[in-house]
């Protein structure tokens, strides 16, 4: 196969390494691609380029808002226009359903349409000052931050690049982009659009390679003035250690243990339809999946009887086949999940579905994980305090309203979160009680290009999407203009 390559100022180039690393197919194993594999040295490229482009050469960081916008427009319609090869990479590469691959890449294309319309809008703000120096006239000016670093998971492979490249690039910045070792492809077709579409060399710069080598390069690196990084909490305290040197500013999205509040007045079919959504969604693989269902005692027995039928019905197989679920990302994903499973049955919890792997017909060489629930949970076992990343729900029990809002923040997570009752009061008490970034009220999981995105706690800091996902990757300047130039008299002359 043809080696896909990095892509550094504006051209693709080898591995200075020579390294190159083949990606599979986690429904049966097979090589669906070839990619290079950089490291320090390609980053120390890239971030040159990057910064070159934005410092030196300044043409993207002084285009226009409508120019800018224009461009963002074109990559949107050329995104459409090869959307099904687009879903189907990342299916291939990552496992999950085609449709939900279709999904992501529409919201992708959105995403971009969305930041090439409000980088247009009105930014800034004008102040009505007085002081001993005379009159003046005061405001504020939004701009660029620079050289960006950007480093994205494999869960939502296209989706969660967009996510970063859209506003950073609308705002006028430069580029360095890591995607996950394990799902760049998708990624890769991102930045050939890019090229086609002729942004700026420079402009955006893509280095492929292993986190601990790629990632800390870029986050570490002096001449890169912002790093954001979407991944799991251990991970980004390590992005954020290494980013200390120079002050870099700093965006984490990081892992999650959110709660699934749901009280005995529940419209109950719709409950158990979105707290399938909540954790079965992506295989589980979702860093707000809704991983801890904390159910008002009196209806905890008919909802898990229900949800587990309702978990036992789901189909299971290859991504392009469209079933309920498809593979985990990868094997080493796989054993992480089932490590997990066997240490709640080990701790107690009841295993009331799946708990193991699945390999019948089609799924025996891929990385599938039966749709598991665990009940009889308790606050202190391992599967209900750490995020396991996989299609495992816990339930835990209360009686009363304080109860429920003290376990829904039993956790060190601060990411999602969700109520459902009938009692729209209640909902509003409950929400305003639980400490995370994004909530939802008798629903699970719908996400807007136009609402802020991110968590509390050891969820991390920064947030994406909306207008504050746009102001991440802005800086904000204060001038102050004197209305009488010349000598104000402050100092007597003597």
């Amino acid at each position: 196969m043809e080696v896909r390559l990095n892509y550094i100022n504006g051209a693709w180039t080898p591995a200075i390494s020579g390294k190159t690393r083949e990606l599979t197919n986690p429904a049966d194993r097979s090589v669906i691609a070839v990619m290079a594999e950089g490291g320090k040295a390609d980053v120390d490229l890239a971030v040159a380029a990057a910064k070159s482009a934005f410092y030196e050469t300044g043409a993207w960081r002084r285009a226009t808002a409508p120019a800018r916008s224009e461009m963002l427009y074109r990559i949107a319609s050329e995104m459409d226009a090869c959307r099904a090869e687009l879903a189907r990479a990342d299916t291939l590469d990552n496992g999950k359903p085609l449709r939900e691959s279709e999904g992501d890449i529409d919201d992708a294309i959105n995403c971009f349409r969305y930041y090439a319309g409000i980088i247009k809008a009105p930014y800034g703000g004008v102040y009505d000052v007085t002081d001993g120096f005379g009159p003046m006239h005061s405001y504020t000016i939004h701009e660029p931050v620079g050289v960006c670093g950007q480093i994205t998971p494999w869960n939502y492979p296209l989706l969660m690049a967009v996510w970063k490249l859209a506003p950073a690039l609308a705002a006028g910045n430069c580029v360095v982009f890591k995607p996950s070792t394990n799902c760049p492809l998708s990624t890769h077709m991102l930045f050939e659009l890019f090229d086609r579409c002729g942004l700026p060399a420079g402009t955006a710069n893509l280095v492929m390679g292993p986190g601990g080598e790629v990632g800390e390069a870029i986050a570490a690196h002096d001449d890169v003035d912002m790093v954001t990084f979407t991944g799991s909490t251990e991970v980004g305290q390590s992005i954020a250690r290494a980013a200390v040197g120079n002050l870099k500013k700093v965006g984490l999205e990081l892992g999650g243990k959110s709660p699934n509040v749901i009280f005995a007045d529940a419209e109950f079919e719709g409950a158990v339809e979105w707290a399938m959504i909540g954790i079965f969604f992506n295989q589980g693989q979702v860093c707000s999946a809704g991983s801890r269902i904390i159910i008002e005692e009196s209806i905890k027995d008919k909802f898990v009887a229900r949800l587990a039928q309702r978990a036992n019905a789901m189909t299971i197989g290859p991504g392009l086949d469209n079933p309920d679920m498809g593979p985990l990302v990868s094997e080493d994903q796989m054993n992480k999940v089932l490590k997990m499973i066997e240490l709640g049955k080990a701790e107690g919890a009841a295993c009331v579905c799946g708990g193991e792997r699945y390999t019948e017909g089609a799924c025996a060489k891929g990385f599938f994980v039966r749709p598991t629930i665990f009940d009889n949970c308790t606050r202190d076992m391992t599967i209900v305090r750490e995020e396991i990343f996989g299609p495992v729900v816990t339930i835990q029990t209360f009686r009363t309203e304080e109860e429920a809002v003290a376990l829904a923040n039993d956790t060190e997570y601060g990411l999602a979160g969700a109520v459902f009752t009938s009692d729209g009061a209640r909902a509003l008490r409950v929400m305003k009680e639980i400490r995370a970034g994004i909530t939802w009220i008798n629903c699970y999981n719908p996400t807007f290009n136009e609402a802020p995105w991110g968590g509390y706690k050891k969820s991390g800091y920064g947030r994406e999407l909306g207008v504050h996902g746009l102001e991440e990757y802005q800086e904000i300047k204060q001038v102050n203009i004197a209305l009488r130039p010349g000598a104000i008299g402050w100092y007597e002359e003597r």
